[in-house]
């Protein structure tokens, strides 16, 4: 009998230690088109890319080249090239970062992030899932409404021709 209580003691403890957060962790892990190891993200991409688009980070506000920028041309992922926004959209919100009224469609993908103690809506890249940042509905009201905040570091400008 002694053995049996011990067993499912033991079973209760195992069972309970693979906890909702790990749940959610193992959930949220995505297949995406573009795929690399670790090691492959830390040699193609900067160390400050590589914190943003790898591992959620945030640059701080005022040190991107393309917060001011405003040539004509796209924003593609750092990561892998896909368009994510078009200068088109872009516009000044004073926050320090590239802001842009919308992303294009299909080619970002979003989730829920409640890392700071309140609902954001995170955006990420859809074809390699890289963190370019978070969607607020505090844009322009004449367009969408919408301000999506993206680090620079997480995109790359390519001049229209």
């Amino acid at each position: 009998m002694r053995y049996l209580t011990s067993i499912l003691i033991l079973s209760l403890f195992f069972f309970s230690c693979n906890s909702s957060a790990q749940k959610n962790k193992e959930a949220k892990k995505e297949t995406f088109k573009v795929t690399k190891t670790d090691e492959e993200w830390k040699a193609q991409l900067s160390p400050a890319a590589y914190n943003v688009l790898r591992h959620e980070g945030t640059e701080r506000a005022f040190t991107s080249e393309l917060n001011d920028n405003h040539q004509k041309g796209t924003y593609v992922c750092a990561g892998c090239g896909t368009l994510v926004f078009e200068s088109k959209h872009k516009f000044d919100s004073g926050t320090g970062w590239p802001s842009f009224d919308r992303a294009v469609k299909g080619n970002v993908a979003f989730s829920t992030d409640n890392k700071l103690g309140y609902t954001r809506t995170e955006e990420h890249c859809a074809t390699c899932g890289g963190h370019l940042g978070h969607v607020f509905n505090d844009g322009p009201t004449e367009t969408t409404g919408e301000r999506h905040c993206i680090n620079g570091v997480a995109l790359k400008f390519i001049p229209k021709e």
